[in-house]
């Protein structure tokens, strides 16, 4: 009676430790769980602040180049061109080279002046030439452009070549001034689609030239000899 007591005592306390190591391992096993699971939750924190610190650089970086675009002018050479032909000036405009302007306008006036100048002048010379071949020397034109006392001295022949040749030197400047007006408007036209052109030319620090003395190896001399090195100047191009 007393063993079997002692068994079933035995069997109770073996139950009871089986039950407490199992326990035991339940809740190591929580913890364990519960341990990986917070380092896959900071891992994924890090990686998402990883994430966002990176993201918005590159976003940045992306913005600055769409700014820096669109602050930059370039404009289109075919427009400048086409607004340069149909208005004076209007290529330096839409290139944005306001300080050109004065420079073109006061050649067109320049040479819009001259030619009014020089075709009235003509025109005068040449009504007083008319009158002096039909011997019509009392005429207001001639008397206006020649002094009475120097028709006194002159013969009528002489004032009849004078006047012929004022006449045709100011025909030769009204046609000068003529194509001084064209050229300076085909040179805005030009200036406008060059301007455009190397808008966006590449002018960088990097750009530069070196002269250096330097040795160069001869293969073959003047003198018709083997000759090893020779002394000189060399020229480097960075770009």
């Amino acid at each position: 009676m007393l063993t079997m007591l002692l068994l079933a005592i035995s069997s109770v306390a073996d139950a009871q430790n089986e039950s407490r190591a199992s326990r035991r391992r339940r809740h190591i096993q929580q913890n364990d769980s519960i341990a990986v699971t917070v380092t896959d939750s900071i891992e994924a924190a890090n990686q998402e602040q990883l994430t966002q610190l990176q993201s918005p650089m590159v976003i940045d970086v992306k913005e600055a180049d769409s700014v820096k675009l669109a602050k930059q002018w370039i404009p289109n050479p075919t427009k400048a061109t086409w607004m340069a032909l149909v208005f004076p000036g209007g290529g330096q405009i839409y290139n944005k080279k306001y300080w050109k302007l004065p420079i073109f306008y006061a050649g067109f006036a320049g040479c819009a002046y001259a030619l009014t100048w020089n075709n009235r002048m003509y025109k005068d010379y040449a009504a007083a030439y008319k009158d002096a071949v039909n011997n019509n020397w009392t005429a207001k034109s001639i008397t206006e452009l020649i002094p009475a006392r120097y028709m006194a001295r002159v013969s009528k022949t002489q004032i009849t070549e004078l006047l012929k040749k004022r006449k045709d030197s100011y025909r030769r400047y009204r046609d000068i001034s003529v194509f001084a007006f064209i050229a300076v408007y085909a040179l805005s036209v030009v200036d406008a689609y060059v301007d455009a052109e190397l808008s966006n030319f590449d002018i960088s620090p990097d750009l530069s030239m070196r002269v250096e003395p330097t040795v160069i190896d001869n293969q073959w001399s003047s003198k018709g000899g083997l000759s090893n090195q020779s002394v000189g100047v060399q020229c480097s191009l960075k770009f």
